[in-house]
């Protein structure tokens, strides 16, 4: 059974910055197209930033050179390094495939203060 287990959120004012892990068991996240979405308070579910197989790197253009996606093939994790925290990043954040996507974990709240 596949099972995504995201964690790192917290509260940070303003300019600060978090780390985000995402740790999946029952599938090989190097093999996968992964991505990290956000859910903002009262908002639909937004990808912001995915990495392919290849490590190709994309990312939501609000987030474009704050935000880093990597993969730790060997712990099997996704990370997500996010600094200068606007409020706006605010939000729960979860990992997931993008290419058949499996159940959502519970995802990691990030509170960003102004």
């Amino acid at each position: 059974q596949v099972q995504l287990v995201e964690s790192g959120g917290g509260l940070v004012q303003t300019g600060g910055s978090l780390r985000l892990s995402c740790a999946a068991s029952g599938m090989t996240i190097a093999t996968n197209y992964m991505g990290w979405f956000r859910q903002g308070p009262g908002k639909q579910r937004e990808l912001v930033a995915s990495i392919t197989g290849n490590n190709n790197t994309a990312y939501e253009e609000s987030v474009k050179g704050r935000f880093s996606i990597s993969r730790d093939n060997v712990k099997n994790t996704v990370s997500l390094q996010m600094n200068s925290l606007k409020p706006e990043d605010t939000g729960v954040y979860y990992c997931n495939k993008l290419s058949r996507p499996v159940a959502w974990g519970q995802g990691t709240r990030v509170t960003v203060s102004s």
